[in-house]
């Protein structure tokens, strides 16, 4: 049902946890599903220095937070906002229709955590 990149991050979480100094953190919710995703970075010189995701919620949720904290570890603050959905789907080896939302979660978090740097 679920590739191997999106098997692969869920079983093994990359950049899970919190980040005690944080530059920013932000929490956003499915109101559909219930998924839950939070996602925090530290800032340094406008790129991404570390990055930490804390997910519940289905299997896809949890891939994207995982995929989407790995990925953004070293990137411009600039380079963030150009992510879209379909990426982070793809970049996972494809979401099934009914598991779009947890792309479209991690692409919504980002975007508003580039908002609160």
């Amino acid at each position: 049902m679920y590739s191997a990149q999106v098997m692969e991050h869920f079983q093994r979480p990359r950049n899970a946890g919190t980040l005690e100094d944080a530059t920013a953190q932000v929490e956003l919710t499915n109101p559909v599903c219930g998924d839950v995703l939070r996602l925090a970075a530290r800032v340094e010189g406008g790129r991404v220095v570390a990055a930490r995701f804390k997910a519940s919620g289905c299997v896809p949720a949890i891939a994207c937070g995982s995929w989407l904290a790995e990925w953004m570890e070293g990137r411009d603050v600039a380079e963030l906002a150009s992510l879209s959905d379909k990426q982070v789907a793809e970049a996972l080896g494809g979401l099934p229709p009914a598991s779009k939302h947890a792309a479209q979660l991690a692409v919504d978090t980002l975007r508003a955590l580039v908002k609160a740097l």
